[in-house]
């Protein structure tokens, strides 16, 4: 386990790319609505709440970026995917994040966070056609996998890996929880490698320079 993420702290929130910060190294934290972003981004980093959680979903309305120092950071996108968002934001949304995605030079991957009991929903596969656009290597995680029994939830792990071997070669998935810390340590080992390349001996396959 790094300790470097349970350093993370609140550094701004923008509605605007021309807010954020100069960065060398960053992370994007995607998911729908209610699937436990937050809830996955505070396990990560050991705090209980460096990224807002809810039960209302749709609350994360802007992008946050919590910094690591030394030019790192990850960074916490808007819920996608909630109805009562209104359709002004939505479109809002809808050109803030491709552009996102494509001018964004220091982001190195995409962390996208599903519901184990609901993954691949079309919101989702939009968001990992956005990915797959701008090359970008991407860790899903199959959230809430303690709400499933052992053997239901490596079903479905293996059902959206064969999906992601399909459809979407550039994406791995893998099962997680905040509430038990599964699958903690796997996401810290792929964030140090998109994170900390010079510590690893491996570039990151598909990566963007």
């Amino acid at each position: 386990m790094n300790p470097i993420y349970q350093r993370a702290r609140f550094l701004l929130s923008g509605v605007r790319l021309e807010q954020l910060p100069s960065l060398t190294h960053e992370v994007a934290f995607a998911g729908r609505s209610n699937a436990g972003k937050s809830s996955a981004i505070n396990a990560i980093t050991q705090q209980r709440a460096l990224a807002r959680t809810s039960k209302t979903p749709g609350r994360t309305q802007q992008i946050n970026v919590f910094t690591l120092g030394d030019g790192r950071a990850l960074v916490d996108l808007p819920g996608y995917g909630y109805a009562k968002v209104s359709a002004g934001l939505r479109a809002e949304w809808g050109q803030l994040l491709p552009r996102y995605f494509s001018e964004r030079l220091s982001l190195k991957g995409v962390v996208v966070i599903m519901d184990v009991r609901h993954p691949l929903t079309p919101h989702d596969r939009a968001m990992l056609e956005l990915t797959a656009a701008n090359r970008l290597p991407t860790l899903v995680l199959l959230s809430k996998a303690d709400k499933l029994k052992r053997g239901p939830a490596l079903n479905a792990l293996q059902q959206v890996q064969r999906e992601l071997a399909k459809a979407y070669p550039h994406a791995q998935a893998q099962l997680f929880s905040a509430l038990t810390r599964q699958g903690v340590d796997a996401v810290h080992a792929q964030l140090d490698r998109w994170l900390y390349p010079e510590s690893n001996s491996m570039a990151e396959s598909g990566s963007r320079t």
